[in-house]
């Protein structure tokens, strides 16, 4: 009996030690499968990372892509807007310099319509348009010979111009237009006029001749001496004193 217990004993321990590599070999193929299946996984997640980092590169990458062409647009605009604000810079100036031009031409055509302050033969005072143009030509016609149509041409000058500065010499040709066509006493009243109305004037002296030569020529001897003299004792070493000394030998 003990013999047979003995050797049931020893049947498993045998097997015992006879299963223990086969239960070695299903851990040993256990663990291989799980490290197996970790492999996989991290090889899925590197992966799975690997894709969304291309796909983030290949994303940052169009988007610099973007920004560049967006900067090279801006560029291309900033140029643009550079050259438009230079000719429109240029534009300007030219319409300035066109306004400026045009204000300059206007303000000089306005004065032309404007009084000017002259002086004529020391006589200062304000130029109407017109003045100029009106009294020369009535000077021509004096030098002309046209000692009617200049007559006409200065009274009618004095009578629109009332404060022009050319008014004494205005009344001077008068003066000399009358004496030529033998109004003598028409002329010394103009003459008297002038003389009275500018003392100053640098043509005093003349007048007071010419009255003389009209007092004269009306048989007003005495008074034509009286003036002659008058010249001279007021204007002593001037070109009128000369001539009124000169005349005053060949009264008689």
């Amino acid at each position: 009996m003990k013999a047979r217990v003995l050797t049931l004993s020893w049947l498993v321990a045998a097997a015992g030690i006879g299963m223990l590599p086969v239960c070695q070999a299903q851990a040993g193929v256990f663990d291989d499968d799980e490290a197996r299946r970790a492999i996989i996984t991290l090889r899925d997640q590197f992966n799975g990372f690997q894709a969304t980092a291309t796909q983030r590169i290949e994303q940052n990458s169009r988007a610099q892509l973007d920004m560049q062409n967006q900067l090279e647009g801006l560029r291309q605009e900033v140029a643009r807007l550079r050259g438009q604000n230079e000719v429109l810079q240029n534009e300007l100036a030219t319409v300035q310099r066109a306004q400026k031009d045009f204000y300059t031409d206007l303000d000089g055509r306005l004065k032309k319509f404007e009084p000017q302050q002259v002086t004529v033969e020391g006589q200062e005072g304000l130029s109407q348009p017109g003045e100029k143009p009106e009294y020369d030509a009535a000077l021509k016609q004096f030098q002309t010979g046209d000692f009617k149509g200049a007559g006409t041409a200065f009274s009618n000058f004095i009578k629109k111009y009332p404060q022009s500065p050319y008014v004494p010499l205005a009344q001077y040709w008068l003066g000399n237009a009358m004496y030529a066509q033998r109004d003598y006493r028409g002329s010394i009243t103009v003459l008297q006029n002038m003389v009275q109305a500018y003392p100053t004037h640098a043509k005093v002296p003349d007048a007071m001749i010419a009255i003389a030569n009209s007092q004269f020529e009306s048989n007003q001897k005495v008074a034509a001496r009286k003036t002659l003299e008058q010249v001279v004792a007021k204007y002593p070493g001037t070109e009128g004193a000369q001539a009124a000394s000169n005349r005053l030998k060949t009264l008689k």
